[in-house]
């Protein structure tokens, strides 16, 4: 049993392990807070590394832990955050007095933190990103893929304006789901509304004032109430050309853009943050933008002529994070858990392992 080291009147196990989490920029509370409570269990110290986009959120959500060690009598040094940008990061993650490295983000910025912590010879796990297929089968009737798949798939694709690791980022459909789907689809993703709930200007201490008649806080992207907005904006505005790029290059390719893309006006995004929800059909395994993490608020819906095509489609890419499988056929649905590249699928649902907090985790690399 380790001794106990006094820390500022608090105490820690005199282990060796500090651990590094560099957050991504989507989900700032969980993958700040999950790994900082892992860690604590296990009688270590934790410095938190989070992005630079998230800079201010994540310093609110570590002062919870803070505040909450202070509150039973141990000591808030426990949990230290770190706000740099990306070429002072690798002072942290080359350290020697780092024992572990927790990665949350992309597989080319993977590959930078493992090669600097590699200086160290500092195991690193990382959780990346997916390209999150969701095969639909054939076997299911005209209202189930209505009423039961389709608020499921919009659920997948477009919570938190697509930015999720194990969003739905690929529609495989087999022939009649196909034909079924893509109007119901296309009539959702046009009727979405963008915008935002904050104020259009910063707030004046007469704006808070709940006596103030001319109270704009709650204001919709039409003017209306909290309920009016469907999306949200993206955590930043730099990935945006490159989206426009990769539809632009499918379109060229011979797919179809029902919804949204680069010329979109409906939302009058030009400039912010926001990015239109978009819908592209007639999509193939070899174009760029199926290949690619998208992490935006855009459908892609594949054709599949069988089910061994459909699966070739969803392992046709270099992500296997999760998956999901629509359909009734008992034999079908297995044949899909059992040959998708994926470490979690889900059947006729989506992320339900994650809801659960059963394990998370991904295969490829």
């Amino acid at each position: 049993m380790s001794s106990l080291l006094p820390i500022h009147g608090g105490s820690i196990p005199s282990t060796r392990s500090w651990t590094d989490i560099l957050p991504t920029n989507s989900y700032p509370f969980h993958n700040a807070l999950s790994p900082i409570v892992s860690t604590l269990f296990t009688g270590s110290a934790i410095v938190v590394k989070s992005s630079e986009q998230t800079a201010f959120s994540a310093s609110y959500f570590i002062s919870i832990a803070r505040n909450a060690l202070a509150a039973c009598n141990h000591s808030p040094n426990l949990v230290q955050s770190v706000i740099c940008w990306p070429q002072t990061a690798n002072h942290l993650t080359s350290h020697p007095g780092i024992s572990h490295i927790t990665f949350i983000g992309s597989r080319a910025v993977a590959h930078q933190v493992c090669a600097s912590a590699a200086k160290a010879l500092t195991p690193v796990c990382v959780e990346l990103g997916g390209k999150d297929p969701a095969i639909i089968l054939d076997d299911l009737s005209p209202y189930d893929l209505e009423h039961k798949v389709l608020p499921i798939l919009m659920k997948g694709i477009f919570v938190s304006a697509g930015q999720n690791c194990i969003g739905i980022e690929r529609i495989i459909a087999l022939p009649r789901s196909y034909e079924i789907l893509l109007p119901l689809l296309e009539k959702r993703i046009r009727d979405l509304r963008v915008g935002t709930t904050f104020p259009p200007a910063p707030l004046s201490s007469a704006s808070l004032n709940p006596n103030n008649r001319n109270n704009n806080v709650g204001f919709g992207h039409d003017g209306g109430n909290n309920d009016s907005i469907d999306i949200g904006p993206l955590i930043s505005p730099q990935p945006i050309p490159h989206l426009h790029s990769l539809i632009r290059s499918a379109v060229s390719m011979g797919a179809t853009l029902h919804v949204g893309g680069p010329d979109d006006q409906t939302h009058r995004l030009s400039n912010t943050h926001y990015f239109s929800p978009s819908l592209l059909s007639s999509l193939q395994p070899d174009m760029p933008i199926s290949q690619q993490e998208l992490f935006a608020p855009i459908a892609l819906l594949f054709p599949a002529t069988s089910l061994t095509h459909a699966i070739s489609i969803a392992n046709s890419t270099p992500f296997a994070l999760g998956a999901s499988v629509f359909g009734t056929s008992s034999t079908d649905l297995e044949t899909c858990t059992t040959e998708i590249k994926a470490g979690m699928v889900s059947v006729n649902d989506f992320g339900a392992y994650y809801a659960t907090g059963m394990p998370f985790g991904g295969v490829k690399g």
